[in-house]
C-alpha cells in the first residue's frame, strides 16, 4: 500500500499544482508564454489552452500582485466558480478579479490558515509584507515551504524553522538585477554566486529536498539582459546548495515535470499534459557581467513604430503630461531636493531621438533651454516603451529604460553617489501613484472581448 504523500508539478515560474487525496490546488497561475510582456520561458514551452479551461482546482493561490504572479489573462482561463485566495494590501486588484467574473474572491491575512480538503495553506510573512507572501503547505503529514521569490528576514527565519522539520522547500534561485540594468554603467558586476544569507536561512530551515524555484524565463531572443540580468545559474544552485547541505537532495523541477513527495521521499509522476515542453529541457543561464549594453537607439528599432495618433500620446505626455505629474510624485533620497536639469531623450523605431529638457524643482518641474546649465540627470527609453507604459500598463522591468549613462561634472557625480535608481523623474512619474496598471489594461482587453459585435 502506497504511504500517504503529496504530488509536486511545476507550471512555469513560480507556478505550482499539488495534488494530495485527488484534491488538486495550484499557486501562483501563469498561463502564458511570453508573460509580463518579454518574459519568455526558460526552458522553452506552450500552454494547451483548451485544457486549461477544462481542469478544476479545489483553490487558487496568489502570493502577490505583480504580474508575473497575478496575471488577468491566465486567470480567464480558470473555471469562475475557482476559489481565489490571493495576498494583496490593495483593494482595486479584488474588483478587478471579480469584474472578471470571479465568486469566490478571498483575501490571505498573514499566518491565518486556509483549509482546503487534506491541504492546510498557511500564509508566511516575506520581508516586504506590503507586497510579498510565502506559503507553508502541509498535507499528508508532509510539510512544504513555498517561498515564491520572496527574501526572509530574520524574524520571520526564526519563526519556520520552529515550524519545522521540512521536507521540501521551493527556494527562489536568481538574485535577478533590475535596477542594475537600468544604469549598468554604474553597477558593478553581481558575483555569479548565491547571496550568504540564503546559504544560511537554507542551513537553518535543513529542508529534505530543495526546489531552485521562480526565474524560469528570460527576455527577447535579442535581449542584451540574457546575459546580464541573471547570476546564478542552476548549475552553481546545486553546487552551493549540495555543499552547504549534504543531507538534502537539490531536485530541478523544470515545467510540466511532477514528483511524489512522501516520508520515503522523492518519486517520479505523470506530468502536467496541459504543459508543453519545447526543445532541450536542461538549458542553464550565462551571465556576462553587464554585456556590453546595445545603446538605446539600436534596442528601439526592435519595437514596432508607433501610429501617429500613438506617437502624439507620447509627445502630449513630455510636453505638458509629465510636468503635471512630476510635482505629484515625490522622491525617497534627497537628491532632487535642489534644482536640477534633467534629460529625457525618447527613440523612435528608426532610431531616431527627441531630447526633453526639464528644470526640476521640489514640488515642480518645467521645461528648460538647451543653454540652462550642467545636466544633473539623464533617462532614454524607446518611445513604444514609453506608450505602453501610458496605455497599456507596461512594468517598469519591460521598458528598456537607461539611466545616467553619461559622466557628468565633478559636483553632480558626487551628489549621485548618495541617489537612488528609481528616483528617476519618469519612473517616479509613470508608477508612484499607480497599482495595478498591468491588470487594468488586461481587463479592458478582456472585457472588449466579451462584449458583443456590433452589427
Amino acid at each position: 500500500m502506497d504511504k500517504p504523500g503529496l504530488t509536486v508539478s511545476r507550471i512555469l515560474h513560480a507556478g505550482y499544482v499539488l495534488e494530495c487525496e485527488g484534491t488538486r490546488i495550484a499557486f501562483d497561475t501563469i498561463f502564458e508564454n511570453p508573460f509580463s510582456r518579454n518574459c519568455h520561458a526558460f526552458p522553452d514551452l506552450r500552454f494547451d489552452t483548451e485544457q486549461i479551461r477544462r481542469q478544476r482546482f479545489a483553490a487558487v493561490f496568489i502570493s502577490h500582485f505583480h504580474d508575473d504572479h497575478c496575471s488577468l489573462e491566465s486567470l480567464d482561463l480558470l473555471d469562475r466558480d475557482t476559489p481565489l485566495y490571493v495576498y494583496c494590501i490593495f483593494d482595486e486588484l479584488f474588483a478587478m478579479i471579480r469584474a472578471l467574473g470571479f465568486t469566490q474572491v478571498h483575501a490571505l491575512n498573514l499566518n491565518i490558515p486556509v483549509a482546503v480538503g487534506p491541504f492546510k495553506v498557511t500564509p508566511r510573512e516575506a520581508m516586504d509584507a506590503d507586497v510579498d507572501s510565502m506559503f507553508q503547505v502541509q498535507a499528508a503529514g508532509l510539510n512544504l515551504l513555498n517561498v515564491v521569490d520572496s527574501w526572509i528576514d530574520e524574524d520571520t527565519l526564526a519563526q519556520l524553522v520552529k515550524q519545522g522539520p521540512w521536507d521540501m522547500v521551493l527556494w527562489p534561485f536568481q538574485t535577478m538585477r533590475e535596477i542594475e540594468v537600468l544604469a549598468p554603467s554604474r553597477a558593478a558586476a553581481a558575483p555569479p554566486a548565491l547571496p550568504e544569507e540564503w546559504i544560511l536561512q537554507l542551513q537553518a530551515l535543513a529542508p529534505r529536498f530543495v526546489v531552485p524555484s521562480s526565474c524560469q524565463f528570460q527576455q527577447e531572443p535579442w535581449s542584451w539582459y540574457n546575459r546580464a540580468f541573471f547570476p546564478i545559474t542552476y548549475a552553481q544552485f546545486a553546487t552551493e546548495v549540495g555543499a552547504a547541505l549534504p543531507r538534502a537532495q537539490v531536485v530541478r523541477m523544470n515545467p510540466s515535470v511532477s514528483v511524489r513527495l512522501d516520508a520515503d521521499g522523492l518519486h517520479p509522476a505523470a506530468p502536467l499534459d496541459w504543459v508543453l515542453p519545447r526543445g532541450d529541457q536542461d538549458v542553464d543561464y550565462v551571465y556576462e557581467g553587464n554585456a556590453a549594453p546595445p545603446p538605446t537607439a539600436e534596442i528601439a528599432r526592435h519595437f514596432a513604430p508607433l501610429s501617429a495618433a500613438q506617437e502624439a500620446v507620447v509627445m502630449r505626455y513630455c510636453r505638458t503630461g509629465l510636468l503635471e505629474k512630476y510635482g505629484e510624485a515625490e522622491a525617497s533620497s534627497d537628491y532632487f531636493d535642489q534644482p536640477r536639469l534633467w534629460q529625457l531623450s525618447v527613440y523612435g523605431n528608426a532610431g531616431e531621438v527627441s531630447h526633453f529638457r526639464y528644470l526640476l524643482e521640489p514640488g515642480r518641474a518645467s521645461h528648460a533651454g538647451a543653454q540652462a546649465g550642467p545636466l544633473a540627470w539623464t533617462t532614454e527609453i524607446p518611445a513604444a516603451k514609453l506608450y505602453a507604459a501610458l496605455e497599456l500598463g507596461e512594468s517598469l522591468t519591460s521598458m528598456y529604460m537607461r539611466i545616467n549613462d553619461t559622466v557628468f561634472d565633478a559636483e553632480v557625480e558626487r551628489a549621485l553617489l548618495d541617489a537612488d535608481v528609481v528616483d528617476d523623474p519618469l519612473i517616479r512619474c509613470l508608477f508612484s501613484d499607480s497599482f495595478g496598471a498591468y491588470q487594468a489594461a488586461q481587463l479592458r482587453r478582456l472585457m472588449a472581448r466579451s462584449l458583443p459585435e456590433q452589427p
